[in-house]
């Protein structure tokens, strides 16, 4: 089976933020779907790994901050390839709250923003999939919204000249594994992502 398949699907990537006892935090997700319309409803499937999972479980409230094409590679690595539970995530960032008290990213980066409370929760094994009410939302901006397809030929880091080699590069976020082979236990250190995801650098 060619896992890359799955590129081929249309979705967005997105910033969903959280508190709990007065820490704020935040990933990337790439699942969040409306469901209906009356009511306002969307599903969010959140890692079960990412500190923000466990916040939204034990909370029931978090933020969606739709990305544009115009994001950065730097904004996905922030967000989603390091951890709130060794770093402060609010740092050096541009942010608002919204009414529900939430952050949400408030620069060119993003097109709009969703407040969503939770209705339910499944577990799916590595994730759980949240059923939400949207409490409130807003536009940002006209920018188109962000592609898993348009971040993998766009905004995504090509291997540099100086890269090395003999390596691997990861399809996903860009990290090269410098040797001869790659173990086939290997984890993305910036992703997370298992060995299948890479491909050896020409």
């Amino acid at each position: 089976m060619n896992n890359k398949a799955m590129y081929k699907l249309t979705y967005g990537l997105f910033v969903l933020t959280a508190q709990q006892d007065g820490k704020d935090n935040g990933c990337i997700v790439n699942t969040v779907q409306q469901v209906t319309t009356e009511p306002n409803r969307i599903i969010v499937a959140i890692n079960k790994n990412n500190l923000t999972h466990d916040m939204v479980l034990n909370t029931g409230v978090f933020n969606v901050s739709v990305l544009s094409e115009d994001s950065k590679f730097a904004t996905y690595k922030h967000w989603g390839m390091q951890s709130g539970k060794d770093v402060d995530k609010l740092l050096e960032i541009s942010y608002s709250r919204s009414s529900n008290g939430l952050v949400y990213i408030a620069d060119e980066q993003t097109n709009a923003y969703l407040s969503a409370k939770v209705v339910s929760a499944t577990d799916l094994g590595t994730h759980t999939l949240f059923l939400a009410d949207v409490t409130d939302a807003e536009v940002l901006s006209d920018t188109e919204s962000a592609t898993y397809s348009f971040y993998q030929s766009s905004i995504k880091v090509k291997p540099s000249e100086d890269a090395p080699k003999k390596g691997f590069v990861c399809t996903v976020c860009g990290y090269i594994y410098e040797g001869e082979t790659l173990p086939p236990d290997f984890i993305c250190p910036w992703c997370n992502h298992d060995a299948s995801y890479f491909k050896p650098i020409e």
